[in-house]
């Protein structure tokens, strides 16, 4: 489904992507962890068409979109929750989930889908007509999610899901995702430093480090990799 070949992507002339390749086939929930700075969400931001790679490919469903713009890049079923979650906090979460849904011409079909992230996510049902910036960290990352599910994507990129939420509600943001990847048959592709949560989750999952892929595997393979244990688990 999604194929990243040897992308170099810089900032100001410094590079943070060394020749990344990695693959997310159709119904995977694949998983990149690292340490802070690694370059995770350069990743996601280089294929949701916010930064250009100044080589190598990315495709996506057999079409090349590296060179697309992000609203180009969502239009083929690309949606990315970003780090920090990005919301309209002075909108409501009914606003704020509209907004998500402008690839969509029909108002019965957005309520619809609406009506489908209520029951998924009950709280934000409640706080429907409540500001955004006035939720808690769980029910914002809720309502970036919902927001993303909005367009129907193909497949969802989460940089960061569990960051600044907390402990108590992090397990459960962790079970939505999966239950989205089991029950909707949404491709996923997470970003995560919480490193066991990550690769647990994960059919599949790279390790990123200072902007070089070193590691890849099983979730269960680079759990009990004696590295990740040292380096990511403390054990």
């Amino acid at each position: 489904m999604l194929e990243v070949n040897k992308i170099y992507v810089g900032y100001d002339g410094v590079l943070a992507l060394h020749g990344v390749s990695f693959t997310v086939q159709e119904g995977e929930i694949v998983s990149i962890v690292g340490s802070n700075g690694a370059g995770k969400s350069t990743i996601l931001r280089t294929i949701s068409g916010l930064l250009h790679p100044s080589n190598g490919t990315v495709t996506f469903q057999g079409v090349r979109i590296d060179t697309l713009s992000p609203h180009e890049v969502v239009r083929h079923g690309i949606a990315h929750v970003p780090e920090g979650r990005r919301l309209f906090a002075r909108q409501t979460v009914m606003e704020n989930l509209i907004l998500g849904a402008y690839t969509r011409k029909s108002p019965q079909e957005r309520n619809r889908e609406m009506e489908r992230i209520f029951s998924m996510f009950p709280v934000l049902g409640e706080r429907r007509h409540q500001k955004a910036g006035t939720l808690s960290g769980g029910e914002q990352q809720m309502l970036a999610i919902g927001r993303a599910l909005m367009l129907k994507p193909k497949l969802l990129m989460l940089d960061e899901p569990s960051l600044g939420i907390a402990p108590k509600l992090v397990d459960q943001i962790f079970e939505d995702i999966q239950e989205l990847n089991r029950t909707d048959h949404i491709t996923i592709l997470l970003v995560e430093q919480n490193v066991r949560e990550a690769l647990e989750m994960a059919h599949r999952a790279y390790v990123l480090q200072t902007g070089n892929m070193v590691q890849e595997g099983t979730g269960e393979e680079l759990l009990r990799s004696d590295t990740i244990q040292k380096a990511y688990l403390g054990i």
